[in-house]
């Protein structure tokens, strides 16, 4: 569903997504399956969106960002894809950011300019995300810091690396959380 207020220039839209009121996306924009873009959002040229992405009112998702399956972008979440902004000046590169597969971003949060961000890690409201952030870690604050880690369910690990909701367990091989699959 495309709402008769939305200006969706793109013919990328996949099946069962809904661009609410107030949407603006422009025209090389590609956007997957199964998205619901709440309104008052901006999508530019230069955008990959995947399957089953939210992202709610407030968001504007500028070029060079990459969105992969699953994530939740939370409202008023700001992008930037620009290190050195001035006006009337393009003689530098736009930087790519890439958020993976199940990430959260909590309302409010800034995410700078060419980082990514692992899998299904969870960022908590109104963190400011100034570097990279692992697989499954959870950060907030401003700056942002690490605070733990968090299962693909979204709930904090234990110290053992053991979700008590979903009962999931995990490890840590060179630095980077892995599910320990039985």
């Amino acid at each position: 569903m495309i709402h008769e207020l939305a200006d969706v220039r793109t013919s990328y839209v996949g099946e069962n997504t809904d661009i609410w009121q107030y949407v603006i996306v422009l025209p090389k924009a590609r956007i997957g399956s199964n998205c619901n873009i709440n309104c008052h959002c901006f999508i530019e040229n230069d955008v990959v969106i995947g399957n089953n992405v939210t992202i709610k009112s407030g968001v504007y998702v500028w070029d060079g960002l990459r969105i992969q399956d699953n994530v939740f972008i939370g409202p008023n979440v700001t992008f930037s894809n620009d290190l050195f902004p001035r006006s009337k000046m393009h003689d530098h590169p736009l930087v790519s950011t890439i958020i993976r597969e199940g990430v959260s971003i909590g309302a409010g949060s800034v995410i700078v300019a060419g980082i990514m961000i692992g899998q299904y890690a969870l960022i908590g409201a109104g963190s400011v995300v100034t570097k990279s952030i692992g697989n499954n870690e959870l950060w907030y604050g401003n700056p942002a810091r690490f605070h733990g880690y968090v299962c693909n369910c979204g709930f904090k690990l234990d110290d053992t690396l053991k979700c008590q909701e979903c009962g999931r367990k995990y490890a840590l091989y060179n630095g980077s959380l892995e599910e320990i699959k039985n």
